[in-house]
């Protein structure tokens, strides 16, 4: 080969004068090292996948969702929360500065910027080290991210009374209610399908009065006297009318 054929020089060092692509070998240039992207590396991909939702199918039949009961427009003591993973940010809207006149700071501003950051942090820490202690900005920024949102959820959690939650949406078994009886006129007359309900199904503010296994008389009992968090002389009819509603409840029978 002659000196300098096909080599241009530059100072002292040689430079190629074509430039070929810098194209990758191929995967049977390694064996034992690589495989072929289809179908073992698919197949392997696929089986655990088939795995995992296997075991989710098991979950789902072992531990069923929480279903609630069909929603009530009228039950305004009802407690609606988000799923747990939304609670800091249902948590952010019961401070003031976030909250009211400001619900747009709460419900748009605040989670904007902090998600606006997290998208912008590889873009603002474009340093070439990986381990946390040398990345401050980047480190810092996910720590207050993790704190923020645990401390917020931790505020939401504390601040609910579950048992009542879980007695709210609770699924209450329905009875066949005859509308023209003069129990259920009773019934309506002296407000008391104000709490328990058109369907006696009750909600947030009084217990289901469908299949509960007491007497005429133990139901005229607590609607003179109260019971729990109904107070003594809630009924205000007669004699008569009282008979004909504790009749009617004790009565009533789940479907």
């Amino acid at each position: 080969m002659h000196r300098g054929k096909g080599m241009k020089f530059v100072g002292d060092s040689r430079v190629p004068a074509e430039r070929k692509p810098n194209i990758p070998k191929d995967y049977s240039e390694y064996p034992g090292k690589t495989e072929a992207f289809w179908p073992n590396f698919l197949l392997k991909e696929w089986m655990v996948g088939a795995v995992f939702l296997i075991g989710y199918l098991c979950l789902t039949i072992a531990h069923p969702s929480p279903l609630e009961r069909v929603a009530d427009p009228t039950d305004t003591g009802y407690l609606p929360l988000p799923d747990w993973y939304f609670l800091f940010l249902y948590q952010l809207l019961k401070y003031t500065y976030a909250s009211g006149p400001y619900n747009i700071i709460g419900a748009f501003i605040i989670p904007g910027l902090a998600f606006g950051a997290l998208m912008l942090a590889p873009f603002i820490d474009r340093g070439p080290k990986r381990r946390p202690t040398q990345r401050p900005f980047a480190t810092g920024f996910m720590l207050l991210s993790i704190a923020s949102i645990i401390f917020l959820t931790w505020e939401s959690v504390v601040a609910v009374d579950w048992e009542a939650k879980e007695a709210m949406g609770k699924i209450v078994e329905e009875a066949e209610i005859d509308t023209s009886s003069d129990g259920f006129v009773v019934y309506e007359e002296n407000g008391c399908i104000n709490c328990h309900g058109d369907n006696l199904a009750g909600g947030s503010a009084a217990p289901s009065l469908v299949g509960t296994g007491l007497t005429a008389e133990e139901v005229a009992d607590i609607a003179k006297n109260g019971v729990g968090k109904m107070p003594p002389g809630m009924y205000k009819g007669n004699d008569e009318d009282l008979a004909k509603l504790s009749e009617f409840i004790s009565t009533l029978e789940a479907k």
